[in-house]
């Protein structure tokens, strides 16, 4: 019962996560008239406030010594961190300036930008339908460049920039929590330095557009943690392949809200292009999952088949007379 309440919960932690990664499009326009770095800069500074807050009430400190004693750990977080940034603000910028379907494809073709990222950086082998899955997003591409006139750069750009935090998160290999920590304080300076600089000019808005306007700026740093906390207490209570179907519920949320609330333009093959990526998705979903079963049917036969061997000779060792008993003659 307590497995499954877990699940459950995990599951709950899961939706809400990647819901929230779906509805923050509607937050970025509640903070205009800032622009996209301003935003973004804010994001950084409040953001490492609230992951102070939450490591003090946690008491989970002792990972900050042992970081600072490994420099190339320490110079992949400075990296993943200046990747992550330019992820947050071409994103920002594009929902702030008509592109949230565009946004919302980057997102959607994501897991084939990481995979071909894993054939061409390290050297993994595909699988035929994973192949199959990579050539249709690439002709997705292909129609969605004639469809927009030039090649989709927003999309691709973010799809990349994602895959590579990716990449380089898995090389880091730290907690949410703790990762998110790091990569703000390596951000921190370089954000306050810029927001300072804004308010010297005369051009931040945070004071200037009245108290509610600087307490949304401020919000960004909940905006920011709180999906990730729930997304940290999802991966450890829910299988990776139940996260990797949640994870199409951001794009798919950031889609509707683009045609439906944005009221974005869609003609034809645009429509064309995205019904190819969700093509490729179905594939990799389907593969992932058929995968996932065999891998699990293949160790339930070697338990099967290791208990059957064992089961003889514990039969043996029973049967077997005990040499050092000793005779009772009669």
């Amino acid at each position: 019962m307590k497995g499954k309440n877990e699940q459950r919960a995990g599951l709950l932690y899961g939706i809400g996560a990647y819901g929230m990664w779906g509805l923050v499009p509607l937050f970025w326009p509640l903070l205009e008239p800032s622009g996209a770095v301003e935003i973004l800069a804010h994001r950084m500074v409040w953001s490492l406030g609230v992951v102070g807050i939450a490591l003090l009430f946690l008491r989970r400190w002792a990972w900050i010594g042992e970081l600072l004693r490994r420099p190339r750990r320490l110079g992949l977080i400075a990296t993943a961190a200046t990747v992550i940034s330019v992820n947050w603000g071409l994103y920002i910028w594009s929902v702030n300036n008509g592109h949230v379907v565009e946004a919302s494809l980057g997102y959607f073709i994501n897991p084939l930008v990481t995979i071909a990222m894993g054939v061409l950086l390290l050297g993994e082998r595909l699988r035929p339908v994973q192949w199959t899955a990579v050539a249709t997003g690439f002709a997705a591409v292909l129609v969605l460049a004639i469809g927009y006139g030039q090649p989709p750069w927003v999309s691709l750009a973010l799809a990349f920039s994602f895959a590579a935090y990716g990449l380089l998160k898995k090389k880091v290999n730290m907690g949410g929590l703790e990762s998110l920590a790091a990569e703000t304080a390596v951000l921190f300076l370089p954000a306050l330095g810029f927001l300072l600089w804004l308010g010297v000019s005369g051009d931040a808005t945070f004071f200037a557009e009245g108290a509610g306007h600087g307490a949304l700026l401020a919000a960004t740093g909940l905006v920011t943690a709180v999906p990730l906390v729930c997304f940290g207490a999802a991966a450890i209570r829910v299988p990776l392949s139940v996260l990797g179907l949640l994870q199409y519920l951001a794009p798919v949320f950031q889609f509707a809200l683009g045609i439906l609330y944005f009221h974005e333009a869609m003609p034809p093959e645009r429509w064309a292009g995205f019904a190819l990526v969700w093509v490729a998705l179905m594939l990799l979903t389907w593969d992932a999952l058929r995968t996932a079963r065999r891998t699990r049917a293949e160790a339930l036969r070697l338990a099967v088949r290791a208990a059957e061997a064992a089961a003889p000779n514990a039969t043996a060792s029973a049967c077997a007379p005990d040499v050092d008993a000793p005779v009772v003659r009669k």
